[in-house]
């Protein structure tokens, strides 16, 4: 029905001077946009702005924040009038964000908030039979709040913090300013007759695994208002699960719940541990036999607690653990950000790249940070498929938020009610969380005023936790994120950030000043092993992305290190942060090629050596999410897929070390090594493991078998060497396969990567054409070959493993794929260190 949308801009207020608004009015010399979209993909679209991406043209957009920006829609109604039990309803599911919407020239009403829908009742103002018009004008975001408010901004650009809209659109440590404008969802004009369905809420209350049964229950939410009579609703899960409830009452609400017990249920559970089965869920609203709405979706059945009760192995400390179906798991994923700065124009096929791609990397969460947007549909739907659970933020980040505006309290709860509503029943949702690093961040600035509480408390203490209690009940509510314990980030308890790495942090207590060391030692990543937390929800190392992306954005003579383009693609401050790192691991590099590969081989190392730890420490540790799996543009930042998605080598690290089954070595205070297996498989483990300790230039030093045992959802030593056994020094390694194989093969180190002895070895390689969309990579190595990566300049290029090491004499074949269209193996290149 809205498919023919217009847009024009104007100075504020001279599209309300000139009639704009008007049922009638000439747009004849108006853009044709898409709707859903944004005001900056349409104006790319026309050749109205050059791209934002490239080099620095960011700053050339800057003038759309001062303008108003009207859209216009025609449309016919039927002839035929709404009867007395009828209404018509005009829904906007998303508005980005201020804007005044008028119906055939008269006013229909303002809304201010990006994040939950507007609906108005347009019964009494459609032309029947007729062509209809719509105009929304949309204000500059900044003409609609209190310049000088006082509400401190952490992150970046203090105004976005009275406005409830995407706060990274106003700029972060790795995001452009462009904040978004426009109708960022779909609008759909219904037709309702006597009642609707308001929401439908599916639950599962209880599984008895021993009798293979499990109770859930399916809430019914109508609103009735064009009889009084009793309504009916049919229920029906997957093919032969039926119910019927009647719903009735003095009131215009009205709700009813249906308790099912479901016999050998298909559990959903994450695509690690079993099959994320989904049922087709219906409800059919009837009266009187006439059918008056339905609702239709896909549910889970499954369980989700948060576990925190004592360790009574780490004394004074509890618990973060998630438990799926009755099983703790150990959360292996990242933190996800929208995947566009134009968060309007997303289409489902990035969500489904992004989304296999974290599922085929092992992951098994993701979280949507707080600086963000509550994803579209499609995101949660494919999370519900692909098996992987959500932590969901509140749209709250790095920021006080004002409290004394009734106004805006009413909006965050009339948000917070709906985005709520909308996901509660997806079994992918494992966690409601208020913030991202509020309560943490007030405490630092001020940590020597006690009594100084965090503004926006209300909407995390009270607001947020009420409206999860009353509309989910069953989904666990954390107040922020890092929260718990001595110091909001804690490692005795709840969930924390590990920006000790990279950004210079120190473990501190309440009351305790802030330390910052920004030195090459400071921001190493061997701190990790200092940290004894019991979930790590954020943590990362920039790196540049691939060469092929940098060339996208970064004119030819800005192609190198530190260069204004590329520092202006880096939102990071200081710039040198990455090159710190690089000292410690790498050294700096000479030319952009080594900066590619130095800032990645920093960045997947420590990725590495912290997975690694922290997976280790299960169950007192469980859980880790990097920052971060995406990107919004194309970046320098803490992304393992850059924004075209291309995978960094952090990526392929991650893939390897969040394997189900890992073995990773652990040197010790004394010089020896340990060797752990950490199994979180629901079975058992038997294996032959072959160790080897070996030089980069003369082979293996020796080679032992063990036989090992490890139990499922476990992690202990299999076996331990001593300092004099190993000798450790830069000219060799230790490795570990598995004969099963059961596990991948891993190494150890005992340098860092600039202080190996070793000469950089070339393998050889033969490319085997199976068809035109496949390709089988041989290799073979005549020595110790490390970082040895594939590179294809075709971002449909799918590897079977990439940024590997290998060892004298083994051989290796790497898959090769495209959904999309040929590969061209003259394109293939080969890279190593």
């Amino acid at each position: 029905m809205f498919d023919q949308w217009k847009l024009q801009d104007f100075a504020p207020g001279e599209g309300v001077d000139t009639g704009t608004f008007a049922a009638t009015v000439d747009d004849s010399d108006w853009l044709h946009v898409e709707v859903p979209g944004d005001v900056h993909s349409a104006l790319i679209a026309a050749g109205r702005i050059a791209d934002p991406f490239y080099d620095r043209n960011e700053s050339a957009c800057a003038w759309m924040e001062e303008r108003e920006w009207w859209y216009r829609a025609a449309f016919d109604v039927p002839a035929d009038p709404c009867q007395p039990d009828e209404r018509y309803r005009l829904v906007f599911h998303g508005l980005d964000a201020f804007v005044t919407i008028w119906l055939n020239g008269e006013l229909l009403g303002r809304h201010g908030n990006m994040f939950r829908e507007a609906v108005f009742d347009v019964t009494d103002k459609l032309r029947f039979g007729e062509t209809n018009t719509l105009a929304l004008c949309f204000d500059p975001p900044l003409s609609q709040v209190d310049a000088d408010h006082p509400f401190v901004s952490w992150g970046r650009n203090e105004e976005r913090v009275v406005m409830r809209k995407a706060q990274f659109g106003y700029g972060w440590d790795w995001g452009p300013r462009l904040p978004t404008i426009g109708i960022w969802r779909p609008v759909d004009l219904r037709r309702e007759r006597r009642a609707v369905i308001r929401g439908v809420h599916f639950t599962t209350l209880a599984i008895n695994h021993d009798e293979d049964v499990a109770l859930v229950t399916v809430k019914v939410e109508v609103d009735r208002f064009g009889s009084q009579k009793p309504v009916i609703a049919h229920i029906q899960l997957g093919p032969d699960i039926k119910q019927v409830l009647m719903l009735d009452g003095d009131t215009s609400t009205l709700s009813a719940t249906a308790y099912l017990t479901i016999k050998n249920p298909e559990l959903w559970w994450t695509h690690d541990l079993g099959h994320p089965a989904l049922y087709d869920l219906q409800v059919t609203l009837t009266q009187d036999n006439n059918q008056l709405d339905q609702h239709n979706s896909q549910v889970g059945i499954r369980t989700i607690e948060l576990d925190q009760s004592p360790d009574m192995t780490e004394r004074g400390t509890r618990f973060f653990r998630f438990v799926l179906n009755g099983v703790p798991i150990f959360a292996k994923g990242a933190n996800w950000i929208p995947a566009d700065s134009f968060v309007g124009s997303i289409p489902t096929d990035r969500y489904e790249m992004l989304l296999t791609a974290a599922r085929d990397a092992n992951m098994n969460m993701l979280r949507v940070w707080g600086g963000g947007m509550y994803e579209h549909n499609a995101f949660y739907a494919l999370c519900d498929r692909l098996g992987l659970l959500v932590w969901q933020d509140f749209m709250f980040a790095c920021a006080m938020y004002p409290e004394d505006d009734p106004l805006f309290v009413a909006e965050v709860e009339a948000e917070a009610r709906y985005q709520v509503r909308r996901l509660r029943s997806h079994p992918c949702l494992a966690l409601w969380c208020g913030n991202n690093e509020n309560q943490w961040i007030h405490d630092i600035h001020h940590w020597d005023q006690p009594d100084n509480r965090v503004s926006g408390a209300l909407y995390y203490d009270r607001v947020l936790p009420e409206a999860v209690a009353e509309l989910d009940g069953h989904t666990p509510y954390w107040p922020g994120s890092p929260y718990g314990g001595n110091d909001h980030n804690s490692m005795a308890d709840g969930d924390r950030h590990n920006w000790d790495v990279w950004h210079g942090g120190a473990p501190r207590r309440f009351g305790e000043k802030p330390v910052i060391d920004r030195s090459p030692a400071g921001v190493s990543y061997p701190r990790y092993a200092d940290d004894m937390g019991r979930f790590i929800s954020e943590f990362g190392m920039h790196a540049a992305p691939v060469r092929e992306t940098l060339e996208r954005c970064i004119p030819p003579d800005q192609l190198f290190h530190h260069s204004p383009s590329m520092d202006h693609h880096n939102k990071d401050n200081p710039k040198n942060k990455g090159d710190n790192l690089m000292l410690n691991v790498t050294g700096l590099p000479q030319d952009l090629d080594e900066y590619i590969d130095f800032s990645m081989i920093a960045q997947a190392e420590g990725l590495k050596f912290g997975i690694e730890h922290f997976r280790r420490r299960k169950p007192h540790c469980s859980g880790t999410l990097f920052w971060q799996l995406n990107d919004c543009w194309p970046v320098l930042s803490w992304s393992v897929l850059d924004y075209y998605g291309f995978g960094k080598a952090g990526y392929y690290y991650a893939r390897r070390v969040y394997d189900p089954v890992l073995a990773s070595f652990k040197q010790t205070e004394n010089g020896g090594v340990e060797l752990w297996v950490t199994n979180d498989t629901l079975c058992d483990i038997v294996d032959t493991i072959t160790v080897r300790l070996g030089t980069f230039d003369a082979g293996v030093v020796w080679e032992e078998q063990h036989a090992i045992q490890v139990a499922a959802n476990n992690s202990h030593v299999v076996c331990r060497w001593a300092h004099d056994t190993i000798d450790a020094g830069p000219d060799r390694y230790m490795s570990v396969t598995s004969a099963g194989p059961i596990f991948l093969r891993n190494r150890l180190f005992f340098a860092a990567i600039k202080d190996l002895q070793r000469e950089p070895v070339e393998p050889d390689m033969q490319i085997e054409p199976v068809d035109a969309q496949h390709l089988n990579v041989h290799l073979r190595s005549p020595g110790y070959a490390y970082f040895v990566h594939l590179r294809l300049p075709d971002v449909a290029a799918r590897f079977s493993d990439n940024y590997f090491d290998m060892e004298p004499g083994e051989e290796r074949m790497i898959r090769v794929s495209s959904s999309t269209g040929p590969l061209d193996p003259a394109a293939l290149t080969l890279g190593w260190r």
